[in-house]
């Protein structure tokens, strides 16, 4: 009979083996025919993975309890508070977030590598760090850190506060009285009840989608490549990309803190950030650069094409169309409202821009929900072994999938690099991938039961805490999001692309119309976080089966970490969102911490109340045609053949700076071409660096942040008034 013991932290099944067979730690070797399906099973494992040996991607097994630990989870909180800091820096700036989990996975597997060298120095015991484990930490940052985002921290949840209620101003529907200020006694059982239900829904689904389907989540495959890779080539390009991140991140730092002795309060000090590159009349629409390391980052980690877009998008809105409606004045609107006044400019820019946004978003709804299903009528899946021909793979972008083939390694490091595994290999190492995910999961019930109980604590606390989102809306949401939560998950498998928050947008429409004149506002926007956090929380765990399935991860343990994480990020989440609400004026408009869309979202929902009345003389007219001109482009970006459609600008991307300013797209567009320049010169160092380079920018001018706010809690300013005016 087989036993099963513990060895430090991986656990394998092994019995006596025959004499002439020689075993190693980790494998498994049999002298009696198993008895039981479990053992059977564990047989046909061991068989495959002596054929997968030398081949990236086939690690040790182990078992689901050994990928849990104490540093997985300490490591969790202090890495997921960072990068919490840095998603709501971000999203009180301009709202766009970069993808952080490959930079999370490389920071994870230095710090516990450095961690257990020092411990080895030191001569104490040091745990094995695996591939699983590193996968189950990714997982536990991931889920901490999400919670920024999709807590609302930058759109829905301070659109309920005085702030943004004073930003959208005294227009039918915006009623004086329904504000709510993000306090952490309200906002920690909100999110409790709105991000664990999420994590249940898709539970019993993830052999389907992830086995059967095969759907490739791209970037949660790249994020499998790269663990993957780390552990079997070792860390010598790893530690270069460390030393590279450290170095950008301390510079970005030390340039954040430089900027600050310039920065002292005062209505004609603008400092750095303020710096009028282009002239002193560009400035006044917002033409400069702005110094920001942030957003010279994010232009680096994202396409090209995105960076361009947006350089398109403030051309025509602060090039050309705001100049030519402010000339409107006494015409079209009042003459000398607010900078911030809805019944002005202001309303045109943001209805505009939102007008945008769902043009785009709706044709991509449809897309992927056209693709979804044609791929499950066709009957589109992977078995077993995932031996499908090439004319049955699924409808994705070839550029958009990640092989196993992929090496960390840059070219110029052949040497770093073991050969790349044959056809078969990779069949047998899918089919392995296969056993191992199947081979202990969750129980369906534990899905079931989670979502019935969450939903109903949810819809008895919910209404207690807006008490304008009554309990019956709450359980109408909380039924319905298993539909947008499977169609969600499927269009991100296939595309990458999650589309969470455009349902937690029609969610304001549809129930702040039911809430009426008295109720609707934070009634549509309490059911846009649910809705938002259900469908993003659903499709985060099924992409995180995905780098399990690529880790030979355990998805229970890895079910237990997205739970773990969520739980921590609902507190850990707004803590660090009060470093930025106690210590800033968030939410002003011409601040360092705008919030843009906090006000977008609370304007969303005053027009879900009272309908196109709410908008300025001509908006209606000038929101269809740009809904609808969003529609052409997307639809022709598709239509026209690859090499052409490429260059079509992203509806989406050109909407941005709409509202938040032309400084945006200046920024974006010198880390296009820093990046643009990278791969000129040194094209087979690009892919590993570039990424790592940019996240370090975005860190540290991120955690500068942390001082700064401490500093204005204290009521230390800066030192200098920088401000820039005509010469006499």
């Amino acid at each position: 009979m087989s036993s099963i013991h513990h060895r430090g932290a991986a656990q394998s099944i092994h019995a006596d083996p025959p004499k002439d067979v020689p075993t190693t730690p980790g494998q498994v070797a049999f002298d009696v025919e198993p008895a039981t399906p479990h053992e059977r099973e564990a047989k046909e494992i061991h068989s495959i993975m002596q054929q997968c040996q030398g081949i990236i991607g086939a690690h040790e097994i182990t078992s689901w309890r050994s990928q849990i630990t104490v540093r997985c989870i300490v490591l969790g909180a202090i890495y997921g508070a960072v990068f919490s800091i840095i998603i709501h820096k971000l999203n009180l700036t301009t709202g766009v977030i970069p993808g952080f989990g490959m930079s999370i996975a490389l920071i994870d597997f230095f710090t516990v590598k450095l961690w257990n060298r020092m411990l080895a120095k030191m001569r104490f015991g040091v745990l094995p760090f695996t591939p699983q484990e590193n996968a189950i930490m990714q997982t536990c940052v991931g889920s901490v850190a999400g919670l920024a985002f999709t807590g609302g921290f930058g759109s829905y949840l301070i659109a309920m506060d005085q702030q943004s209620n004073e930003n959208v101003g005294s227009v039918p529907g915006n009623s004086a009285w329904e504000v709510y200020a993000p306090e952490l006694w309200r906002v920690i059982p909100y999110l409790l009840c709105i991000s664990l239900i999420g994590i249940f829904i898709l539970l019993s689904l993830r052999e389907r989608f992830v086995v059967k389907y095969g759907l490739p989540y791209p970037s949660c495959t790249a994020s499998g490549v790269l663990i993957n890779s780390l552990h079997s080539i070792g860390n010598k390009v790893a530690v270069r990309q460390m030393a590279t991140l450290l170095w950008a991140g301390g510079g970005s730092f030390v340039f954040s803190m430089f900027k600050w002795f310039f920065s002292a309060p005062g209505e004609k000090c603008g400092g750095w950030d303020q710096f009028p590159t282009f002239g002193l009349k560009a400035l006044k629409w917002k033409w400069q650069y702005d110094w920001s390391l942030t957003y010279i980052g994010v232009g680096m980690i994202c396409p090209h094409i995105v960076n361009v877009s947006m350089m398109l998008g403030a051309i025509l809105s602060w090039g050309v169309l705001w100049p030519y409606i402010d000339g409107k004045a006494g015409d079209w609107f009042p003459v000398g409202l607010k900078q911030h006044d809805f019944k002005g400019l202001f309303g045109y820019q943001v209805f505009l821009a939102i007008a945008v946004f769902l043009g785009d978003g709706l044709y991509h709804f449809t897309k992927i929900a056209c693709i979804s299903l044609l791929a499950i009528k066709n009957g589109v899946t992977k078995k077993g072994n995932n031996d499908v021909a090439d004319d049955e793979a699924l409808p994705v972008s070839e550029s958009s999938t990640i092989s196993d083939k992929a090496a960390v390694a840059p070219a110029s490091e052949p040497c770093e690099a073991p050969p790349a595994p044959s056809q078969r290999q990779v069949q047998l190492l899918n089919g392995l991938r296969n056993r191992v995910f199947m081979h202990e999961g969750v129980p369906w019930w534990v899905g079931a039961i989670g979502y019935a109980v969450c939903g109903v604590i949810g819809c008895v606390v919910i209404p207690h805490l807006y008490p304008a989102c009554k309990w019956y809306m709450v359980a109408v949401v909380f039924l319905s999001s298993p539909v947008f939560s499977v169609a969600n998950a499927y269009g991100a498998g296939l595309t990458d692309w999650d589309q969470s928050s455009l349902y937690g947008k029609l969610c304001i429409f549809a129930f702040a119309a039911w809430g009426g004149q008295n109720d609707g506002v934070i009634a549509g926007l309490a059911v846009c976080g649910i809705m938002l956090s259900v469908t993003s929380a659903a499709c985060g765990l099924m992409g995180d089966f995905k780098t399990a399935w690529m880790t030979l991860c355990n998805p229970r343990s890895m079910f237990i970490a997205q739970v773990i994480g969520s739980v921590m990020g609902c507190v850990i989440a707004p803590a660090t969102f009060l470093l930025f609400y106690k210590a800033f004026p968030v939410g002003v408009p011409g601040t360092a911490y705008p919030a843009p869309y906090a006000t977008i979202y609370r304007a969303m929902a005053v027009l879900g109340v009272e309908g196109i009345s709410a908008l300025p003389k001509h908006c209606t007219q000038m929101c269809i045609g740009f809904f609808f001109g969003a529609l052409a482009f997307s639809v022709l970006r598709d239509l026209l053949p690859k090499k052409y459609g490429a260059y079509v600008p992203i509806p989406m991307a050109a909407a941005i700076p709409f509202y938040i300013g032309a400084q945006l797209a200046v920024d974006m567009c010198i880390g296009s071409v820093i990046k643009l320049v990278w791969e000129k010169r040194k094209p087979q160092e690009a892919d590993a660096f570039v990424p790592v380079a940019a996240s370090g920018l975005i860190a540290g001018d991120g955690l500068w942040t942390v001082p700064s706010a401490l500093l204005a809690i204290f009521h230390v300013n800066p030192p200098i008034c920088m401000s820039f005016s005509p010469a006499p």
